[in-house]
């Protein structure tokens, strides 16, 4: 039997002391269901277990007495701080040699552990036929695999007790696009990097997973694809997902190269590629930059490729979900004309499914932009309707970022600042690499918090996504920051940025009139306002003072002020 920790690399970056202290006192604890099951401890060298036991019915029962343990004593651990051990049971002949033992039996086992999920247990098809009518085990065949310095192929079974609830299956029902994260390539020529490329591989899934608009796929189903040449059209019918994530690692020195490709399923084209340099130093740091960034952009990617989709299909067969991602571009578009289109898409989504969260958070999102971007005021109607649109929202959310995020700032801006501002931080906590609900964090400390937060957070939704489509939500908002500290110059040249993307969208034009006005440049200002007032006709400064929701009112007084300097009427 082979054992090691999933993730252990991650741990140790995370907190050193903390996971060598927890390690000791969970193998204090189950390292005795070894001896009970008449086995034997052979080496605890790092974060693995190696042990041999007189026949392989006392493995396995060893093994699943270890892992309900381990279950156990994870349940009110954190996810991020659970220590899962993934295990390998193989049947053959061992050379002892002065305590150690030796022989392809051991390295088939060390094998089969990294098909196992974390708390999981895989065997060899010798183990299987030994146990299969002599314990209560349900098992699942992984496939026929060539392992890495083996002679023969050999069958991998998932093992678990019976009576364990177990993973659910990996292909994800209902209309959610699913995706799975294949196995990287190690290019380093070197094995030993083999651990690296799972580490990352590991972690990509742990982060995606976090997303609830696409599902992810378990580990261990797409690890049986591990070392092999394969089809990606192929994988992904035999997985049941609409996209495969694949890539590749490779060392050279101290240098690190890591290279992701997002891929159609269905056709085999690649919608999206990166590739990152980093160095061996800096080695966790750069593991765990390359997992943000690569989640952080994985989402809008499918996104985007999932309205696609929805627009191929015909009118007639839309259902909520697919009426939800036509109006997600209309939403984030920030046009008065899109915004109405996408409030009507996403009421006819909550009709046809009135506990569909995304929805319902959207439309509260698109109430609370009619007023917030001085489109139009709402009445007391209207503004309990956006209410009552997010409440619902809320209550069926789960841990559903956006939807946590669209209701927050709905919340914040019905002036409800303290329950706003919770909502919008259970957005940031469920995914801190959701790009939504870190620039609606950021907003929401421009709003109701503190300004170095909020160039924090729009710093950070640039730094994950650099070239964002939407890149022009986070550089207004770091324009309107700047404005609060006086620095208009400075804010010019964030308006500046953001203009060139989204020329149309209201605050940034705010900025750009504003932010001219306080320099004195009134005629560069005035043709900005002309621009503004053809964008959306009837604006006033009233009817922009009102719909921004700042619990202090100084955070829009420069911008009004330069406003009304370059000519904007009052009412």
């Amino acid at each position: 039997m082979v054992a090691d920790i999933s993730g252990y690399g991650t741990l140790m970056g995370a907190d050193q002391e903390a996971t060598v202290r927890d390690l000791q006192a969970h193998r204090a604890a189950v390292l005795p269901l070894i001896d009970e099951h008449g086995g034997r401890v052979v080496d605890l060298a790092g974060d693995g277990i190696l042990a041999e036991f007189p026949s392989a019915l006392g493995a396995v029962k060893a093994s699943l007495a270890l892992q309900a343990s381990m279950a156990e004593r994870n349940a009110n651990v954190p996810p991020q701080r659970r220590i899962e051990f993934r295990i390998g049971i193989n049947l053959g002949e061992i050379i002892h040699d002065q305590g150690r033992i030796y022989g392809d039996g051991i390295n088939i086992a060390a094998r089969l552990q990294a098909y196992a999920q974390p708390g999981g247990i895989c065997v060899s098809g010798k183990v299987l036929e030994e146990v299969r009518d002599r314990t209560e085990v349900t098992s699942r065949h992984l496939g026929e695999h060539q392992l890495k310095h083996i002679a023969h192929p050999v069958h991998i079974y998932a093992l678990e007790a019976k009576s364990s609830a177990g993973p659910s299956s990996p292909v994800p029902t209902g209309p959610l696009p699913s995706l799975a994260v294949l196995p990287f390539q190690n290019l380093s020529g070197d094995p030993e990097q083999d651990y690296f490329a799972d580490g990352v591989v590991e972690d990509m899934i742990t982060a995606l997973s976090r997303f609830k608009s696409f599902a992810v796929i378990a580990r261990n189903s797409s690890f049986v694809y591990k070392g092999r040449a394969v089809d990606v059209r192929q994988v992904a019918r035999e997985l049941g997902v609409r996209y495969v994530l694949e890539g590749s690692v490779r060392r050279a020195m101290n240098r690190l190269r890591i290279s992701a490709q997002l891929i159609d399923g269905s056709t085999g084209a690649h919608i999206w590629a990166h590739t990152y340099d980093g160095v061996v130093e800096s080695v966790f740091d750069f593991q765990d930059r390359i997992t943000e960034t690569v989640a952080a952009m994985v989402e809008p990617q499918i996104r985007q490729a999932e309205i696609e989709r929805s627009r191929r299909e015909r009118p007639d067969s839309l259902d909520a979900y697919d009426l939800y991602l036509q109006a997600l571009p209309l939403l984030y578009s920030v046009r008065a004309k899109d915004n109405a289109a996408a409030f009507g898409l996403l009421l006819k989504a909550t009709e046809l499914s009135p506990t569909f969260a995304p929805a319902l958070s959207g439309a509260a999102w698109a109430l609370d932009h009619r007023s917030s971007m001085g489109w139009a005021p709402l009445s007391e109607d209207d503004r309990k309707w956006g209410l009552d649109l997010a409440q619902a929202a809320i209550a069926n959310a789960k841990d559903d970022a956006t939807v946590l995020a669209h209701c927050g700032m709905a919340l914040v801006s019905a002036h409800e600042y303290e329950r706003g501002f919770i909502t919008i931080q259970r957005a940031v906590e469920a995914n801190p690499n959701n790009l939504v609900a870190l620039f609606v964090a950021g907003i929401g400390h421009l709003h109701c918090g503190s300004l170095d937060q909020a160039m924090a957070y729009f710093e950070r939704t640039l730094q994950l996504s650099p070239s964002d489509p939407d890149a022009h939500f986070p550089f207004t908002g770091i324009a309107h920051v700047q404005m609060c500290l006086g620095a208009f110059a400075q804010a010019l040249a964030w308006a500046e940025k953001s203009f060139a993307i989204n020329p149309d969208f209201d605050c940034t034009l705010w900025m750009l009139i504003a932010g001219n006005a306080q320099l004195g440049r009134l005629e560069e200002a005035r043709r900005y306002l002309g621009y503004l007032q053809r964008v959306t006709p009837g604006v006033t400064v009233a009817r922009i003072r009102e719909g921004q929701p700042q619990k202090d009112p100084t955070r829009m007084a420069a911008i009004l002020e330069g406003l009304r300097m370059a000519g904007l009427p009052e009412a």
